[in-house]
């Protein structure tokens, strides 16, 4: 390792912050700490989310494969995991954000007026994504995308799409709550912010790592080890739906595709919903053991809430049914940003 370290040095690198629900920026070193004893070369993130996990496996020197079913999540891993040497330099920031003519597209101005973003903001998103999806290179676009989704995430309150609600920003009153200064700090301005910390976070281990966008029942290959992640289910059944709350986002990465995936009868403007076996708790056990059968030749490590469903105890004997040997790991105390939840614990489970 040190002589890998001292080939590499980049692999300091910084992660972006990040501030996606559920995101595990913060149990990293908790869960790197639970799983570097394990033998393992070939890694699979299968709900990749914002990259955290398979970011801090690339600076492990292991090769990993990042996956997630999200469109934009994709691009974040492709960014960040995949890409190896490609950073957005000054001039193609320059290009993105002042390139403008009268021929863009206003899809966003017309279809979410006065939802989320205010009416020049709708208009500049119009612009910025257009010269996005016009950059030949495909870490620079992705690198681009990563930066307009956290701007556009930083300047909504609570992080979310779930709702019309640009009230709470413009509203001229006394607040308890959020960052107004954040929600009106200008787009280009985080833009510029965010490619940077995009930049940082790029680096080579000197070993091939990729990203997939792709249904988790449909992975290809086989590795040594797969870690999921998977969307939360609470012990009142209340799935967390991500394509639901980021749903703008998922927008934003099909641009070309959105008006026919809008439900227009929402007042937000969300995405025609899909079946999702993650959060139906009723399909949820089926979920499981049909990801558990497809990998059980690799080691299985599960991301998981104690008070979930299924529960703790029927995750474990779901895992037990393909792994001989299961252990659970524990982080206690910790809660996510607006969960009210101060009874669960955070639950690691590995099956060799």
């Amino acid at each position: 390792m040190a002589d890998q370290l001292s080939l590499f040095p980049q692999v300091q690198t910084k992660f972006p912050t990040t501030r996606y629900q559920g995101s595990k920026a913060k149990l990293t070193d908790w869960i790197w700490e639970k799983i570097s004893s394990l033998e393992f070369e070939t890694c699979l993130d299968a709900f990749g989310g914002t990259g955290t996990i398979s970011h801090r496996l690339k600076r492990e020197f292991k090769q990993v494969t990042y996956n997630d079913s999200l469109k934009f999540n994709y691009w974040f891993g492709q960014a960040l995991i995949e890409n190896s040497d490609v950073l957005l330099h000054d001039h193609d920031i320059e290009w993105i954000l002042n390139s403008f003519d009268a021929s863009y597209p206003t899809l966003i101005a017309d279809t979410f007026a006065d939802i989320y973003f205010l009416e020049d903001e709708n208009k500049w998103l119009d612009k910025v994504i257009t010269n996005i999806n016009r950059l030949e290179n495909k870490y620079r676009r992705s690198l681009a995308f990563f930066a307009l989704a956290q701007s556009c995430i930083i300047k909504r309150p609570y992080n979310l799409f779930h709702r019309k609600n640009l009230y709470v920003r413009t509203a001229d009153v006394k607040r308890s709550f959020g960052n107004k200064t954040s929600w009106d700090r200008p787009f280009e301005s985080w833009f510029r912010h965010f490619a940077m910390e995009a930049n940082q976070a790029v680096f080579s281990s000197g070993i091939t790592c990729q990203a997939t966008n792709a249904d988790v029942y449909c992975i290809e290959g086989k590795y040594d080890l797969v870690y999921f992640d998977p969307p939360y289910i609470s012990s009142k059944g209340v799935g967390v739906d991500f394509r639901d709350f980021y749903h703008f986002l998922e927008g934003l990465a099909n641009y070309d595709r959105w008006p026919e995936m809008i439900d227009l009868k929402s007042k937000h403007r969300r995405l025609i919903r899909t079946p999702n076996d993650w959060i139906d708790k009723r399909r949820i056990y089926r979920a499981f053991e049909n990801v558990f059968e497809r990998h059980s030749d690799s080691v299985l490590v599960v991301s998981y809430r104690s008070d979930g469903i299924p529960s703790e105890s029927e995750l474990i004997r779901l895992l037990a049914r393909f792994k001989s040997d299961v252990r659970v790991e524990r982080f206690r105390n910790y809660q996510y940003a607006l969960s009210k939840n101060k009874i669960s614990n955070e639950i690691l489970l590995i099956g060799q």
